[in-house]
């Protein structure tokens, strides 16, 4: 006997019994970024390898260890995408979205990074992002964390997580802090572990976001960011905090808060939670205003982020969100006998017309009451509509309440449209 094939590790599937809450993180998804003005677009799950490399940087840990890339037939290097801003403002260029307009666009589906696979990190994961263009003033900055915020209360889990929001200034002010950093760590080299000793002369803003308390401790009196800005990211800044105060949204301000990826400046941020355990970043994002003239469009600004799904799904869990998402199945046809079949069939199709989003399961594959009312207790269905010879000549179906107290009943064949719709 042949051996089972097993799922690529780290790629999941995604069972029945799993896909509801999914569909629930979802569409709440779509509703709050449709609130907000913001349209749907749809990239390809593969990009050229060089869209990465010039927009997240060849010195960063995605690139450099794991990205997904291959030569194709013609040669040509392709890479599964690893996150979505990138194809987002390479759709936008490519087709004349950007320039001189102002665009309000979300996207969600599946990303691919070669990572040890964990609680929380998968090697294929899925994103659900937005990107705002074409706006350079704070109050858009303002008004997407506000976004995300309501992405919090709406899915139950606001009081689980907290804001860290940071500025990065310009990339001219960041540049001349890079030399003072990389001059304090130079000094600092034997404190240092061997990933902030790699990423001191590649990518130095990154070793500020070690994990590792023996770095921090040496970092305890590195330069500040904040004291090469110049008065306009100043003041960019404290219009972003002054409108979250007047929101409403609490904060904290992390000055070590650098994210990831080379194309931010200014504003970032983060929603952390301590309910996923080592990864505790929900969702995370910030300004890149040089991106678009990175990828050889013309200057735009820009502003955005991305969460991630499975974390979403796993909070929901943890905090017992998800027993309030719905069964499969509202109602469960039974038929008893074999000339009730046909009839019990084509009365449910008439009631699928009549009630439109009723979940309406008939029983198949035969078998006695007994077998039948168990099928349709496993179904999670709230009601059995039992349908027997007796019934079929009275015009009338059997109610079975599968999920509280009430007592059988018999109706009329013309009140089960009525009973559906009170399903819901």
């Amino acid at each position: 006997m042949s051996k089972a094939i097993q799922a690529i590790r780290g790629m999941n599937d995604c069972l029945p019994t799993e896909t509801g809450i999914w569909q629930m993180v979802e569409a709440t998804l779509r509703r709050v970024a449709s609130n907000y003005g913001f349209g749907e677009i749809r990239m390809p799950i593969v990009e050229p390898t060089a869209l990465f490399k010039r927009s997240i940087g060849e010195v960063t840990d995605i690139v450099e260890k794991e990205m997904y890339t291959f030569d194709d037939r013609n040669g040509d290097s392709l890479t599964l995408r690893p996150e979505g801003t990138a194809s987002c403002v390479r759709a936008g260029i490519q087709h004349g979205l950007l320039y001189n307009q102002e665009q309000r666009l979300w996207y969600m589906g599946p990303m691919f990074r070669h990572e040890r696979p964990q609680k929380g990190r998968y090697r294929q994961f899925h994103q659900f992002g937005l990107e705002a263009f074409g706006i350079a003033t704070p109050d858009i900055d303002a008004e997407i964390i506000m976004l995300s915020a309501r992405l919090w209360r709406e899915l139950g889990i606001n009081e689980f997580v907290t804001l860290e929001l940071n500025s990065l200034g310009s990339n001219e002010e960041r540049a001349a802090y890079r030399d003072a950093l990389v001059e304090f760590l130079t000094a600092k080299a034997d404190l240092l572990d061997e990933d902030s000793k790699r990423r001191m002369h590649t990518n130095p803003l990154r070793v500020l976001d070690s994990k590792n308390p023996d770095v921090q401790a040496a970092l305890a009196d590195a330069p500040k960011l904040a004291d090469y800005f110049a008065e306009e990211s100043r003041a960019h800044f404290a219009s972003v905090c002054q409108r979250l105060d007047a929101a409403g949204i609490k904060y904290v301000i992390n000055d070590r808060l650098v994210r990831g990826l080379d194309y931010y400046n200014r504003t970032v941020f983060e929603w952390v939670t301590s309910s996923l355990g080592a990864q505790g970043t929900v969702c995370a994002g910030g300004r890149y205003d040089g991106l678009v003239a990175q990828l050889g469009g013309k200057a735009t600004p820009g502003i955005g982020f991305a969460l991630g799904i499975e974390r979403l799904v796993l909070m929901l869990t943890s905090l017992h969100k998800a027993e309030q998402i719905r069964a499969q199945v509202d109602a469960y046809v039974i038929m008893l006998g074999s000339d009730v079949e046909i009839i019990a069939n084509n009365l449910a199709e008439q009631w699928r017309d009549l009630v439109p989003d009723i979940r309406l399961q008939c029983h198949c594959g035969g078998g006695n009451m007994k077998k039948q009312m168990k099928r349709a207790d496993k179904s999670g269905a709230k009601i059995a509509l039992i349908l027997g010879e007796d019934e079929i000549a009275q015009q009338t179906v059997t109610v079975k309440y599968l999920r509280g107290q009430q007592e059988q009943e018999s109706l009329p064949l013309a009140q089960v449209p009525s009973l559906l719709s009170n399903l819901g």
